[in-house]
């Protein structure tokens, strides 16, 4: 199509622009209403053609409540509050599921014997703990002896 064949070209110099009464087309009555107004209504055809899959919902959101998050704890920084735990000789014993932590992770340096019990571990954890001299209990692992 040629510029000077659209419509925007031939209203040039003219007041309203095709509308008829300048009236007609100010404000959002026009159009049908501003933005999605009218989506379930009138503008229904527009939306199922160009928006599919816009109205409705899709899969769910477990709630809250059911979700469960372990409490985790590094090594790192366990072996930097010493001062609140049980030491018996040279090695500090610690049992994570009365402090309220679910698995020990593997992030920080261990430079004391720790002997610690706890459900989970990560196995850099274990290898830091076992390197310094200490050892992880896991209560899932007395079961089976």
């Amino acid at each position: 199509m040629a510029h000077r064949d659209r419509k925007y070209h031939k209203h040039r110099g003219q007041r309203n622009q095709g509308y008829g009464s300048s009236h007609k087309h100010r404000g959002a009555g026009s159009r049908g209403g501003r933005g999605s107004a009218g989506s379930k209504k009138h503008k229904w055809s527009w939306f199922s053609k160009n928006k599919p899959g816009y109205f409705g919902r899709r899969g769910f959101k477990r709630p809250p409540g059911v979700v469960y998050r372990d409490r985790v704890i590094n090594v790192g920084d366990l072996d930097s509050n010493l001062e609140a735990l049980e030491k018996k000789g040279e090695k500090y014993y610690i049992n994570l599921q009365d402090l309220g932590f679910d698995k020990l992770l593997g992030s920080g340096k261990v430079r004391n014997h720790l002997v610690i019990r706890v459900g989970k571990y990560s196995p850099k954890a274990l290898e830091k703990v076992e390197d310094a001299g200490g050892r992880i209990e896991s209560p899932a692992d007395s079961s089976t002896e």
